[in-house]
């Protein structure tokens, strides 16, 4: 046993190993912290830092833009005052043109005033009387007016004493005598004979229609007659012929045969005259010749062929319509614009001989 012993190997004596020094990795450990905390801190102070500066940023925007608007606003409404300044100065300056245009011709009216004699007011009441005449004749139609002023004029132009209107007065006695010539048309006297002419139509009623052809016409007897056998014979042999004319009917061909009114029809045949007249009225009102006969025709066709004639306010009626339709609403007017024409020229040329005399006048005043 021993020296099996003594065989095996020596035991081997375990070394001491070194103790590990672990305080540098928590020193490091510790420094890292450190280092990243101040990193993490100094992160932090910078992002407020920015965001604070970044709201400094969007309220300097704001109030940038509040500066803009309000100073755009400014600028716009000085512009709008200049502009509006602008507008009240040319207008001012346009209404002082106008004044001065005024004045000037006020002045120039009141000189001519005083180098105007009586002569030269009754030339210009002429000319207002002649073109008063053609006013009348050419617009109106009014004859008796025109002639009127035509004549008026002349008296006026008698009395002055200018020897240059005899041309004037000469071609006033001829257009004077031609609208004597000229029958005159009483277009009121016309209008209201119309208008009694509507208002018969008013008064007609169904007994003035065609009476052999209106409804409800039957033959009826005599209550005189006396009651003997031979009057009831001819009652009775009446009788039979309105039956056996209700059976058999006979037309003539040979006659236009006219149509059957109705009440309703009626009241349209009154309606249609009514606005014929009416239509013949405002033809006399325009002096419209062509569109009065044709009126006054279609209205006396519609009588003749509508109405019975031997009513005598159908009979009054068709003769008052035939005595218009041969009135003549538009008669052929001269021309009286000759006198106005020469007037004129006559005025003009003593309008050029005051001022001629007037500057002459102003000459030799300046020459002394």
């Amino acid at each position: 046993m021993t020296e099996t012993t003594k065989q095996l190997p020596a035991p081997v004596n375990p070394a001491n190993s070194a103790r590990v020094r672990l305080w540098p990795v928590w020193l490091i450990a510790m420094l890292a912290l450190i280092i990243a905390l101040a990193l993490a801190f100094w992160n932090w102070q910078q992002w407020q830092t920015h965001k604070t500066t970044m709201l400094v940023i969007q309220e300097l925007r704001q109030d940038t833009a509040q500066l803009e608007d309000r100073y755009g606003s400014r600028g716009s409404e000085q512009s709008q005052r200049l502009q509006s300044l602008e507008n009240n100065l040319s207008a001012q300056r346009e209404l002082i043109a106008t004044q001065q245009r005024q004045i000037d011709h006020n002045a120039r009216e009141l000189l001519e005033a005083g180098n105007r004699t009586r002569t030269d007011w009754l030339l210009a009441e002429a000319e207002y009387l002649l073109r008063i005449a053609n006013q009348r004749l050419l617009i109106e139609k009014d004859i008796r007016g025109a002639l009127s002023a035509l004549e008026s004029a002349d008296e006026v132009l008698r009395e002055s004493d200018d020897i240059g209107v005899y041309p004037v007065r000469q071609q006033l006695a001829r257009e004077i005598l031609s609208l004597r010539g000229i029958q005159g048309v009483d277009r009121t006297g016309l209008y209201l004979k119309l208008e009694a002419a509507i208002a018969s139509i008013h008064d007609l009623t169904d007994q003035a229609l065609i009476h052999d052809q209106a409804p409800g016409f039957q033959m009826t007897e005599d209550p005189n007659a006396p009651t003997d056998g031979r009057n009831m014979f001819v009652r009775g042999w009446n009788r039979f012929l309105d039956t056996l004319k209700q059976v058999v009917v006979v037309r003539r061909l040979d006659e236009p045969v006219k149509p059957l009114l109705s009440p309703d029809q009626s009241a349209w045949a009154r309606l249609n005259l009514q606005l014929m007249l009416e239509e013949a009225e405002m033809a006399v009102l325009r002096g419209n010749q062509p569109l009065y006969e044709r009126a006054l025709n279609k209205a006396i066709t519609t009588v003749n062929d509508w109405y019975d004639a031997t009513n005598p306010a159908i009979q009054g009626l068709a003769d008052t319509l035939t005595e218009l339709a041969d009135r003549n609403v538009d008669p052929t007017l001269p021309d009286i614009s000759q006198s106005l024409g020469l007037l004129k020229e006559r005025l003009a040329g003593r309008l050029a001989t005051s001022n001629g005399d007037a500057s002459e006048t102003e000459r030799g005043g300046n020459g002394s």
